[in-house]
């Protein structure tokens, strides 16, 4: 049989290393360790693994699971062999923490290692309109894998104000605190207003990544019957 399909590039990456780009939409991980991953994310795998479910860890991180929609649904992977991930053909890339940290938005996340401590935060300056923002922190050190819709850009918020679209901000470092503001008055509110109202707010020293697409704002969980909050504290 032949056929370009099985050209170099696209046959199994040979690494010892625990976290690889397969390609530039494909993260292979070499497991020697247990790693978090995003519930759905796994598209293939070779070995013995397991897959189980990862629980909050505390109550205060599970209510904030509960009540923000920040639902970071993880699962943790161990075993022996090599796992996939990929997320909607979006761009992997890696980031090595030294100690450090990032804020990510979770559609973003794709795995992390599982020594690396994670929350959900809420960001700050956000006022009812928005309906409350909330990001996840990684902090640590380890490898984190995240993907974008396209190739991001990162910029620098050190030399001058910067102001992201809330949709399009993939995460920034720890070290800034960003704030909310908006560019719609309530004229334009009530006729309907431009779909991007509000952005972040970034000013001193650290970076913050953009990706070139916005995703959906997510559904409000308001106003429903108990069942979702009921559902997700069972999951934990």
């Amino acid at each position: 049989m032949r056929s370009p399909l099985f050209d170099q590039a696209n046959l199994e990456l040979e690494s010892e290393q625990t976290f690889a780009l397969q390609n530039p939409q494909l993260l292979r991980v070499h497991l020697g360790g247990d790693v978090l991953a995003v519930k759905g994310a796994m598209v293939a795998y070779q070995g013995q693994m397991r897959f189980d479910h990862e629980k909050a860890g505390s109550v205060g991180k599970l209510f904030k699971k509960v009540v923000t929609g920040e639902d970071v649904s993880l699962m943790r992977v161990s075993g022996d062999g090599e796992v996939f991930f990929a997320s909607e053909a979006g761009f992997v890339h890696l980031i090595e923490l030294t100690g450090d940290g990032m804020s990510i938005n979770a559609r973003n996340l794709l795995a992390f290692d599982s020594q690396i401590a994670w929350d959900i935060k809420r960001v700050q300056g956000v006022g009812m309109m928005s309906g409350g923002l909330f990001n996840t922190t990684l902090q640590g050190t380890g490898t984190v894998a995240i993907h974008t819709v396209g190739q991001p850009v990162i910029l620098d918020c050190s030399q001058q104000p910067t102001y992201v679209d809330v949709q399009a901000c993939v995460g920034w470092s720890l070290g800034l605190t960003p704030q909310i503001v908006s560019s719609m008055n309530m004229r334009s509110m009530l006729r309907g207003g431009s779909g991007e109202a509000f952005q972040y707010a970034f000013h001193g020293p650290g970076f913050v990544v953009v990706q070139p697409s916005e995703w959906t704002p997510p559904a409000s969980t308001g106003g429903g019957g108990g069942g979702g909050m009921l559902g997700s504290l069972l999951d934990g």
